[in-house]
């Protein structure tokens, strides 16, 4: 088919791309525009695989250009958003523009287009803390940021199409993804770049518990409700359904790292005490169930992956500053 990526130049946005073209589609992916004519993480893909990628350039903000994006597509995978929760703190009308304007812009040119399918892109940062546990789907949504309440909103404008024009939406909710190409904003990059290069782990709150998922798993997942009749009208956790705390996150890493180092908590790296998520552990029966889908990579396994990634591409991880 012929498939559309929005957010093709980031971290799960790249890895999807090169899936995509793995299982035979022509993939034509959206960047965001800039004078460098930089392709983000595209720009790391071997040259060949390059080749077989159309590449546009845009931003989701502005109708007209997503619009010649969308036409001529048989899906779209929207992933375009801001992502940066503690820039979304002092940035929220970007959120805003980008996640809420950007996703009624993507819906309304696939409706306009006749898209067979959009797989839009959530985030288990929607549920907020953890009401119960694991949480399905039908856990309430909680905006406890800036970002997470952007999202939340995204998440309904494409419910909205699905409901009110029948467009063929599958709304994808991914807990924490990792691996290789992740950018340093995020705390498995933040801590391993700080072990190669710092004197101590500088973290935020470590009691925090989050469920991650390596990033093929999260891109089979993607690859799986593009293809499932039963997935249209449906939202879907992608993630383990296994918690660790971040304290118990960074003392793993450096074990496998073979590096002793003090763990310490920065002031400045903590959320506002009622906007901090304390608990994330998915449910992925749903997934499971209506996709078939289940994750592959044990937390070990892709934590060694991506401290091979991190160390053999330094340049890219600046462990001296907050990545926000």
């Amino acid at each position: 088919m012929n498939v559309l990526v929005t957010g093709s130049e980031g971290f799960i946005g790249s890895h999807l791309v090169e899936g995509l073209l793995t299982a035979g589609h022509s993939v034509r992916a959206f960047v965001q525009y800039n004078f460098r004519n930089n392709w983000g993480w595209l720009d790391d893909l071997p040259p060949d695989r390059l080749r077989e990628i159309e590449v546009v350039t845009g931003d989701v903000r502005d109708p007209f250009v997503v619009r010649k994006a969308v036409h001529g597509m048989n899906q779209v995978y929207h992933l375009a958003a801001l992502i940066a929760i503690p820039y979304s703190y002092r940035a929220p009308m970007e959120y805003v523009q980008t996640n809420v304007i950007g996703t009624l812009n993507v819906v309304q040119a696939c409706l306009d287009e006749g898209v067979e399918r959009v797989m839009h892109t959530s985030t288990s940062e929607v549920y907020g803390t953890a009401l119960r546990v694991p949480i399905d789907e039908a856990h309430p949504l909680q905006g406890q940021s800036p970002y997470s309440a952007s999202k939340i909103g995204a998440d309904k404008i494409a419910e909205s199409f699905h409901l009110a024009f029948q467009l063929p939406v599958v709304t994808v909710r991914p807990f924490n993804t990792y691996g290789p190409r992740q950018s340093a904003r995020a705390v498995i990059p933040t801590i391993i770049a700080q072990a190669r290069a710092s004197d101590a782990i500088q973290l935020g709150e470590l009691t925090a518990v989050r469920d991650f998922n390596f990033v093929t798993d999260t891109v089979e997942g993607f690859l799986h409700a593009g293809r499932s009749p039963k997935a249209v009208g449906e939202t879907l956790n992608f993630c383990q359904g296994k918690g660790i705390t971040i304290g118990e996150l960074a003392a793993m890493i450096l074990a496998i790292m073979n590096i002793k180092k003090e763990i310490k908590t920065d002031q400045q790296r903590f959320r506002p005490p009622q906007s901090e998520v304390m608990k994330l552990i998915g449910d992925n029966r749903k997934a499971r169930e209506l996709l078939g889908w289940t994750p592959k990579t044990k937390l070990e396994d892709g934590l060694r992956a991506t401290v091979d990634w991190i160390l053999a591409h330094p340049e890219f991880f600046k462990a001296e500053i907050y990545n926000q």
